[in-house]
């Protein structure tokens, strides 16, 4: 198993389907929906007309405690003001998604891979390509998933391992998960 590690100061998502509800009552920060966007980029080009904002060169975005990194992005609006984020990232560094989950302690989801895409409207996050996902209470790992493709359904609490089209039997294991005991993290909380 290789661990991946933050490569930058700034932390700005078949054979085998592994799919594990979360007992957490937990949820992404409500106040998030309310707050601007911040974008970053060496360039970006805006159609203010069809709310389509298309960013080039280290990518970050933040809204709220959201904080999205990565190579090259594509950023919709929808007329309710819902955000849809697809960002990717390159050979030498990752896309990454960070945000607080609403609640008394200092929780967060942080994921990585090659795509991160993350629909505002539905909560549902997607991490593509060699793909990361971790739940952290009080910078204490809790959960952590690794596949190829993850799916987090923030609504739901529902994660999502999935392996490739192509994947093989003898190339199994191809998804992993570390979960931490519902009650004592719930009673820790």
């Amino acid at each position: 198993m290789r661990i991946i590690h933050w490569q930058q100061a700034r932390i700005l998502l078949g054979f085998l389907v592994l799919g594990l509800y979360i007992a957490s009552p937990a949820h992404a920060e409500k106040a998030d929906q309310d707050k601007p966007v911040i974008l970053e980029a060496e360039k970006v080009s805006v159609n203010d007309v069809k709310q389509i904002y298309d960013l080039n060169g280290q990518v970050l975005l933040i809204k709220g405690s959201i904080i999205v990194t990565g190579e090259d992005g594509h950023i919709t609006v929808d007329p309710q003001g819902y955000e849809f984020v697809d960002v990717i990232g390159n050979p030498n560094e990752v896309a990454s998604f960070r945000q607080r989950r609403e609640g008394p302690a200092d929780e967060f989801m942080q994921g990585r891979g090659a795509q991160v895409t993350y629909d505002a409207k539905t909560e549902f996050l997607t991490i593509t390509g060699d793909a990361s996902l971790k739940r952290l209470l009080n910078m204490q790992m809790l959960d952590q998933l690794k596949g190829w493709k993850i799916e987090y359904d923030d609504v739901k609490q529902y994660y999502r391992v999935i392996p490739p089209k192509d994947a093989k039997p003898e190339d199994l294991p191809l998804a992993r998960a570390i979960l931490s005991p519902r009650r004592k993290a719930t009673l820790e909380k």
